[in-house]
């Protein structure tokens, strides 16, 4: 490094930090190869920070890189992935660490692979293959399921003995295939295709047991996912173990964890079903039961009515009341009546006492000519002339003998007299 020191005169830590730091700055670039163990992406920075550790020995080393060129890896970077990271060392003076700047990370061995299934994967997804709307919905019976598999394999065995144990009556269309290495896509795809073709096949099962990301690539093959997403029937995915996820996950309509779930999710089971069905008998039995008391109890509410209970009752005493209002008529017509006649006894007098017939009645008499006028004055006849004398109850006649005038007071002369 350079540096001269004794124990009397010693150098400072920034220094020899320093120093440590030029003299690894003039270290040229690297490509290493290792495992991502750990990353660390902090909100607000620009660096993405990561731990590089050797895939045999137990060392690591962190690494540091850009985050436009960590976004912009394609697929992005997990952790376990097995990359070449081309970067310089570089020496981190104030607290001491050294690390490697990326400036170049690419996927080797499985990590190309699982990028070029990724690549993939956004490609159908681009197209419309995985949208959840275009998947087709399982029978919840089917009259028969085809199953692809390989011969004699586990995940066979697992199906069929599952689903016969659930449905006892399910029938099956098996059609043995290889289920890894170069040919099993293509022998996968005519075996998909024969059992679609099939009318008695209502739902299609592909299944085979765990294994490597190698051993699984036939069932991302493009032209099978193709193949599936082209199918009139409902295709169930059973490829590997839960953490396995080959594309064919994607595209099939349903995907089951396991080949012994794929025979859960295409069966029913008889037992849950008879019990269901005897629940649904009891929920039944009950609603039916308290609807007819609800009933009941409203229809014994009616008749307790007392309109209904003795609807005689009710018209009883309409009946009386219907005589109180007619005595009540009679009362007010009667009264009324003896009213109008009071009135026309009373009128009745008043007529009879001003009709010329009650002062007749009294003595006095009308006197008429021959033409049969009233004569009020002697002046008015003359001797020898014949009169009718009007009385209460006839007439008589009569002849003028002699006419003799008597003086009477004025009527005005006597009312001044009066005032």
């Amino acid at each position: 490094m350079g540096l001269e020191t004794t124990s009397e005169s010693p150098a400072p830590v920034r220094q020899i930090a320093n120093a440590i730091a030029q003299w690894i700055d003039r270290l040229g670039t690297v490509w290493v190869e290792g495992q991502v163990a750990q990353m660390s992406r902090r909100q607000g920075m620009n660096t993405v920070f990561l731990t590089l550790r050797d895939p045999v020995a137990d060392v690591s080393v962190p690494v540091t890189c850009s985050r436009q060129l960590f976004d912009s890896l394609n697929p992005p970077l997990v952790e376990g992935a097995r990359v070449v990271v081309h970067a310089k060392p570089s020496y981190y003076a104030n607290r001491g660490t050294l690390s490697l700047r990326a400036n170049d990370i690419r996927m080797v061995g499985l990590g190309e692979l699982l990028a070029r299934i990724e690549r993939r994967r956004q490609l159908l997804a681009a197209e419309g293959l995985f949208a959840q709307e275009r998947k087709r919905p399982l029978p919840f019976l089917p009259r028969c399921v085809g199953l692809i598999t390989g011969g004699g394999s586990a995940a066979e065995r697992d199906v069929l003995e599952v689903a016969r144990r659930r449905w006892p009556a399910v029938q099956f269309r098996v059609v043995h295939t290889a289920v890894q290495g170069t040919q099993a896509a293509g022998e996968v795809m005519q075996a998909l295709g024969r059992l679609d073709r099939d009318d008695e096949v209502d739902v299609i099962v592909i299944a085979r047991g765990g294994g490597s990301v190698e051993d699984l690539l036939p069932f991302s093959d493009e032209g099978l996912l193709r193949a599936v997403f082209a199918a009139r029937t409902p295709v169930v995915s059973a490829i590997g173990h839960e953490p396995d996820s080959p594309l064919l996950d994607l595209v099939a309509d349903r995907r089951a964890a396991t080949p012994t779930d794929a025979a859960k999710t295409v069966v029913p089971d008889v037992a849950e079903e008879t019990d269901r069905i005897q629940h649904a008998r009891v929920r039944l039995r009950h609603v039916l039961t308290a609807w007819v008391a609800r009933e009941q109890h409203a229809l014994d509410t009616l008749r307790a009515r007392p309109a209904l209970a003795d609807p005689a009752s009710g018209l009883a005493d309409r009946l009386d009341e219907v005589h109180l209002l007619r005595d009540r008529v009679r009362r007010s017509l009667r009264h009324r009546i003896e009213r109008a006649d009071d009135d026309l006894e009373h009128r009745l007098a008043r007529v009879r006492a001003l009709s010329p017939l009650a002062t007749l009645s009294r003595g006095y008499a009308v006197v008429q000519d021959a033409d049969g006028h009233v004569v009020t004055s002697p002046a008015q006849t003359a001797a020898g002339a014949a009169l009718t004398i009007r009385v209460a109850d006839g007439r008589i006649g009569a002849e003028v003998t002699d006419t003799h005038h008597e003086p009477t007071d004025p009527p005005d002369a006597t009312r001044g007299a009066s005032r």
